[in-house]
């Protein structure tokens, strides 16, 4: 069955998007630590690699980790073609328009992508386990392994790994074949009219990418974190903070001030930032987003760093418990601009 010139335009659409991949990276590898607190970054393009390898590679050299360059990685020779080829089949799809072509050009990008992450697994375990014997540092039993997606501990290092843009067009584009598929098999059977045919998966379409992109806060582990900006480990759950970045990056802080000196700084800049959030002074399991959040600032309340600060879900809880506590009420900006 041939599908409808609306699903082989945006069919069209998609493929042809992908040649941003080419201009833009495709995943990122960032580090943290205390004595680099702005992080270090690595990125992974089609055929390049940039950012920070050689400073990363000063350190690896310390733990034996082998030393990164483009030829660890023969996929930067033939990637180029390989996403080539996924546009010019996408156009052919998009062209002779039959709908189990486009099943299976489908099949086809997913097992690529699963493909790329298996290949990317693989490097990052030799990377991680292969070892110099003769490394300065040395600790039994324990690998340096980067994680596929996500966080993970390595020492005193945060390491954080998620697709950069060039890798969000892709899973973009992948998403928009599954649902244009999807709409073409309903069509086919006839379960909805034709005029609200893509009314549906265009708002799926919308919902998918917004919670793609959303970042959440991190859960803090009490007495192992440290303070992105004090550097003290984070002790008490009733001041705890984080600022969460729209790559997925996530600082923590053990107190108000802490987290306001770290804003003022410009640490991180403000269009980077995906949500501020601030634990719930009476349910430390619980965050709360800055922008609905209201503060008590009471010198009785005696946080780590003498901010002085806690949050509460609403006003009415705020203003109740800041007669007990003899504090002002402040919002978000107030406070900010108090500390």
């Amino acid at each position: 069955m041939t599908v409808s010139i609306t699903s082989r335009i945006i069919v069209a659409i998609a493929a042809l998007s992908l040649i941003a991949t080419y201009f833009l990276p495709f995943w990122f590898i960032h580090l943290i630590a205390p004595q680099y607190p702005e992080g270090l970054t690595m990125e992974i393009w089609l055929n390049k690699l940039s950012g920070q390898v050689e400073i990363i590679n000063g350190l690896n050299h310390y733990i034996g980790m082998a030393k990164v360059n483009e030829d660890m990685f023969p996929e930067l020779n033939y990637l180029v073609y390989i996403i080539g080829a996924y546009i010019l089949l996408g156009l052919i799809v998009a062209l002779v328009g039959k709908r189990k072509l486009l099943l299976a050009y489908l099949v086809l990008t997913v097992i690529g992508g699963v493909a790329a992450m298996v290949d990317m697994y693989q490097w990052g375990y030799k990377y991680g386990h292969n070892l110099d014997p003769t490394a300065p540092i040395q600790v039994p039993g324990l690998s340096y392994q980067p994680p596929l997606v996500g966080h993970k501990k390595l020492l005193n290092f945060d390491a954080y790994s998620y697709p950069d843009t060039g890798g969000w067009v892709l899973v973009s584009a992948v998403v928009v074949f599954f649902i244009v598929w999807l709409v073409e098999q309903r069509r086919a059977r006839k379960i909805i009219p034709k005029k609200t045919a893509w009314a549906t998966p265009l708002t799926i379409l919308s919902v998918f990418l917004f919670q793609g992109c959303s970042v959440e806060p991190e859960k803090i582990a009490y007495g192992k974190d440290q303070c992105n900006e004090c550097r003290m480990t984070i002790m008490d759950p009733k001041f705890g903070s984080e600022v969460v970045t729209k790559k997925g990056k996530v600082y923590k802080f053990d107190d108000a001030h802490c987290i306001v000196q770290f804003l003022k700084a410009g640490n991180e800049k403000r269009e980077n930032i995906a949500q501020i959030v601030f634990m719930d002074y009476q349910d430390q399991g619980r965050f709360l987003n800055s922008n609905k959040v209201w503060f008590i600032k009471s010198a009785q309340l005696k946080s780590p760093m003498n901010g002085n600060a806690a949050a509460f879900a609403d006003k009415k809880t705020a203003e109740t418990q800041a007669v007990t506590l003899k504090g002002d009420i402040l919002n978000w900006e107030h406070l900010y601009n108090t500390l």
